[in-house]
């Protein structure tokens, strides 16, 4: 048994290891996603042009498919892959849009990153502390490794992004099943 430890010992370091790299890898690319973002909101006129200019970055930060089916929830099983698609785009959509509204151009905050956390195999919470108009915000953002890290959800003062709109899917689900979900995305899109 005592020549068991030392291996037993050295899989635990080598494992906890592991899962501290790992939720570097996931800091670094939440980071560097930020940095993107803030690239273009310092030199945006804001507005329409703002979100059309953050939309390829979030497309490459954020699995807009998982928040979407997440948000959804247990109801994304009654939708056709055709409605699965469109929701998703829809939802990508008024994601994009509402995010780009919080920023006012010209105006950085400014983002404290705090210490990562290992929420499992592939998935990492990176806690943040952003200064913005005076304000102080306590986000967290949720990332997956899908061969990448992929923010995956948003807690903005410990409200999740994805939880949030999933409380009002659930009742649209319930009276009126895909249909009703995609109608009142394509009204809130045509809103933004």
């Amino acid at each position: 048994m005592k020549s068991a430890l030392p291996l037993v010992l050295a899989l635990g370091f080598a494992t906890a290891f592991h899962a501290e790299a790992a939720v570097e890898g996931a800091e670094g690319a939440l980071q560097t996603a930020v940095n993107e973002v803030l690239a273009v909101t310092r030199n945006s006129k804001g507005g329409r042009a703002m979100a059309d200019q953050l939309q390829p970055i979030l497309l490459r930060h954020v699995c807009f498919e998982s928040m979407t089916r997440r948000a959804v929830g247990p109801g994304w099983r009654q939708f056709t892959p055709q409605q699965q698609a469109e929701a998703t785009k829809l939802f990508t959509k008024l994601i994009i849009r509402s995010y780009s509204e919080k920023f006012t151009p010209g105006q950085q905050p400014e983002i404290k990153y705090l210490k990562a956390s290992s929420q499992g195999a592939g998935k990492a919470e990176v806690p943040t502390n952003a200064l913005y108009k005076g304000s102080r915000y306590n986000i967290t953002y949720r990332l997956e490794n899908r061969g990448q890290w992929l923010i995956t959800d948003i807690l903005a003062e410990g409200v999740s992004l994805v939880a949030n709109y999933r409380a009002q899917f659930d009742v649209l689900v319930k009276k009126g099943g895909a249909v009703a979900v995609l109608d009142s995305l394509k009204q809130s899109v045509s809103r933004t």
